[in-house]
């Protein structure tokens, strides 16, 4: 059937012969657009086609959209604030402003500032009795072998080098925390195949070769100038510090033991909320730490007594470890970590500052 023997359309309705639809192949023409009504006019307008009313539509825009008013719940005011409760701070539950672009959290370190606390939270108890069964492990594995002292030390180091790069905000980082790990590996197996005699060099020898391979790796990355020097520095830091870890296979036995009892006893009251300690477990009073360096002065003098050492240059050595120990935990324990920086970094550190003090006054005083 060709385009001039086709049925009209008929509409539903009376015939409008102002509104007489027009074909020209197959599309419609579209250029009448029927007058709209005024408000008020008694005169009805006339009914059109189902496919003329559709087309009416689309040529003239709807009116803007105006927001209806929702009433608020009993006893709230419309600024979403419980009218019990006045100003929302009150004694009642009151509500927030209300918002269509979702609740914006607050840090945690955000949030102790506002009110009034410190943003530097320890690791917490169950980091430090983790510190603690590691330093007690060191001691017992020093007390037996150099390779049973290995165990416990590649463990500290791989805790070291994942922790380090978290605790700056760099993750993931499998690449630095490997190249770092293995650092820590290659030191491990110069000391004992070098001998504690030969311990320095080492140390500083593997050090050294880090510190080129991680800067050459750096030079071959293709990441932005700012992300490679982030990259180098966090990788530097964790391998230097993984490294130094083996300064208690270096260590004289009885200097690890006594090293060993002194970190555990002064993480352990660290964490402890002794008076002077704030509010929330921080331990950032003066009695915290005089009370910690106390018990780790203590605990080196009786691990001197237990290896035949003198009481005296025992209770010097456990002070030393304690008081790196504590440094390694203030670093762990900066603007909030997260729950991954306690349980690695927060374990490790304290352990990992106290091995370079462990080795030089282990050398001077036993």
């Amino acid at each position: 059937m060709s385009s001039d023997q086709q049925l009209p359309f008929e509409p539903h309705g009376p015939h409008d012969p102002q509104a007489t639809q027009t074909w020209q192949g197959e599309t419609w023409d579209t250029r009448y657009q029927p007058t709209l009504g005024t408000p008020g006019a008694s005169a009805p307008l006339p009914q059109q086609p189902q496919h003329e009313h559709q087309v009416a539509q689309a040529a003239h825009p709807l009116p803007p959209e105006s927001p209806v008013p929702v009433a608020p719940p009993s006893g709230v005011s419309a600024s979403g604030v419980s009218a019990r409760s006045g100003n929302g701070t009150g004694g009642g539950a009151g509500y927030s402003e209300p918002t269509t672009l979702g609740t914006a959290r607050i840090t945690d370190a955000q949030r102790a500032r506002a009110e009034g606390r410190s943003p530097i939270i320890p690791p917490g108890i169950r980091p430090a009795g983790l510190t603690a069964a590691a330093g007690l492990l060191f001691a017992a594995g020093a007390a037996a072998s150099s390779y049973a002292l290995l165990v416990p030390l590649v463990l500290l180091q791989g805790a070291t080098a994942a922790g380090w790069f978290r605790l700056n905000g760099m993750w993931p980082a499998r690449q630095g925390i490997a190249l770092a790990f293995a650092g820590g590996l290659v030191a491990d197996v110069a000391l004992l195949v070098a001998g504690r005699g030969n311990a320095p060099a080492a140390i500083l020898g593997t050090l050294g070769v880090w510190v080129l391979l991680t800067l050459i790796l750096q030079l071959r990355s293709h990441a932005d100038p700012d992300e490679r020097m982030y990259g180098l520095m966090a990788t530097t830091a964790s391998s230097a510090l993984t490294i130094l870890a083996a300064g208690f296979l270096a260590a004289d036995t009885d200097a690890v033991i006594v090293g060993g009892l002194a970190v555990a006893a002064a993480t352990v009251c660290r964490a402890l909320r002794l008076p002077g300690t704030a509010a929330d477990g921080a331990g950032t009073g003066a009695v915290s730490l005089a009370a910690a360096v106390l018990t780790a002065a203590g605990a080196g003098a009786v691990g001197g007594a237990l290896a035949g050492l003198d009481v005296l240059s025992a209770a010097l050595l456990g002070t030393g470890a304690g008081l790196c120990a504590l440094v390694g935990l203030r670093v762990a324990s900066y603007d909030y970590p997260s729950r991954f920086v306690h349980m690695t970094a927060g374990v490790a550190l304290p352990l990992t500052a106290a091995a370079p003090i462990v080795y030089l006054l282990g050398r001077a005083l036993v």
